[in-house]
Order: C-alpha cells, then sequence, then structure tokens
C-alpha cells in the first residue's frame, strides 16, 4: 500500500511537473523567437531602408532638403544620417556604383534615379511595417500567455500541495518556516515569467511613405531643387 501511495505521488508530481514547465517551455520559446525577429528586423531597417535612405541623402545633400524630405514623407526622426558620408565623394561613388540609369540628360536620369530610390524606400518600409506589426502582436500574445500561466499555476500552491503529497503538511520546522517567511515568495520570483520588452523600445515604428504621384508636386520640387544646387553631377559617370 506504501508502494502504491509513493507510485501514486510520483506520476501526480511527474503530471504537474510535465504540464507546469511544458506550457513554461512554449512561452519562452515564442519569447526567443520575438527577441530573433527583433534582430531580424534591425537587419532590414540598416541593410534596406538605411542603404536606401543614404541614396536619398547623398542625392539631395543638402541639410534642409534632407530635412524638407522627412517632413514630406511623415518618415518621423532622421535615421542613418552622417554628413561626413552624405560628403564623401568616395561613399557617394560607392551608393550607386552598379546602379542603372535611365534618361538622355543629366537632370531625367537625376530624376529617374531619385524615384527609382524612393520606389525601393517605399517597399522596403512597407515589408517593414509588416513586420512590427507582427512583433506588436506577438507581443500581446507572449503576454496573454503568462496571464494565463499564471491562473493556471501558483507556485506557492504547487510546492506546498507536493509537499503536503510527501506527508509533509506539519507547520513548523526549518522547510515549513522559510515557505511561510519568504522562500515560497522568493522562489516564485526567481521563476516568474516576464514578458519581453515592447518592440517599441527597440525599432522605430515608421508611418508608410505617401504614393509618388499623391505628392507629386512637392516631390517635384525636391527634386529640382536638389539638382540646381549640384549641376555637374553625372550620375551616369557616377554609377560607373
Amino acid at each position: 500500500m506504501e508502494d502504491f501511495a509513493k507510485t501514486l505521488a510520483f506520476e501526480v508530481k511527474k503530471d504537474i511537473a510535465e504540464r507546469y514547465f511544458g506550457f513554461r517551455k512554449i512561452i519562452e520559446d515564442n519569447s526567443n523567437d520575438y527577441q530573433k525577429e527583433i534582430i531580424s528586423s534591425a537587419l532590414l531597417l540598416e541593410t534596406r531602408i538605411g542603404f536606401d535612405l543614404l541614396r536619398i541623402y547623398a542625392l539631395l545633400r543638402d541639410d534642409e532638403l534632407i530635412k524638407q524630405f522627412y517632413k514630406l514623407t511623415n518618415l518621423g526622426d532622421i535615421l542613418f544620417f552622417d554628413s561626413y558620408v552624405n560628403n564623401s565623394p568616395t561613399i557617394r561613388k560607392r551608393l550607386f556604383e552598379d546602379q542603372k540609369t535611365t534618361g538622355f540628360f543629366r537632370k531625367s536620369r537625376f530624376t529617374n534615379m531619385f524615384l527609382e530610390v524612393y520606389k525601393s524606400l517605399s517597399h522596403h518600409v512597407d515589408n517593414y511595417r509588416t513586420r512590427i506589426a507582427s512583433l506588436v502582436e506577438n507581443h500581446d500574445v507572449i503576454k496573454e500567455e503568462i496571464n494565463i500561466f499564471y491562473q493556471k499555476n501558483d507556485i506557492s500552491g504547487i510546492m506546498l500541495f507536493l509537499r503536503n503529497l510527501d506527508g509533509d503538511s506539519s507547520t513548523s520546522g526549518t522547510m515549513s518556516g522559510s515557505l511561510e517567511s519568504g522562500g515560497a515568495i522568493s522562489m516564485e520570483n526567481k521563476m516568474r515569467l516576464h514578458a519581453p520588452e515592447p518592440v517599441e523600445k527597440f525599432l522605430p515604428v515608421l508611418e508608410a511613405i505617401p504614393d509618388p504621384s499623391s505628392i507629386k508636386s512637392e516631390l517635384k520640387n525636391l527634386i529640382n531643387s536638389a539638382y540646381y544646387k549640384q549641376p555637374d553631377l553625372d550620375l551616369k559617370e557616377l554609377c560607373m
């Protein structure tokens, strides 16, 4: 009979542990995936959006025109801007190296290149925004999973139940005193699951940039201003 009781106690404890740590691992795995996706999105921001913006800066050159571009596109804070990079002939050439140019005249090549980069930026911003929206949703799911987890799992209660299952139902002694005076609380705090930081703590949340047709006049003025500030720029030579 005693052996049966021990076997039953073991099976009950095993079942509790499997359910507790199984659900916990799912949450931890989801949190790890969420953090990996943040890193992946940061790389997209830097290598795709950042590269497009650097080419926009290299075409606009003038700080005031760059500010106008951000105001026009509602992109928020200026990202990846470095005046040295923007004014370095070597770096500017590398930014446009092997890029295709279209147009018979310098101005048409400049205009077409700007619009092509703008189109690329818009595409990459849309992809980035999709990722951010997914990360926001995943973060909400993880928070809800943790809430459900603690609704179904009372650490202190589980520990007391397991002790009673082993026949230790006394309210005195070192173990019991530890539990009642804060030992259980300390253990629960150490094991507590915490939701990861929201995505906006790590990455900027960007607005979708306007379609060129919706800001055609303003964009044309911006491009013309940029070109006439550097009329000797020949993108055909720069892209060779």
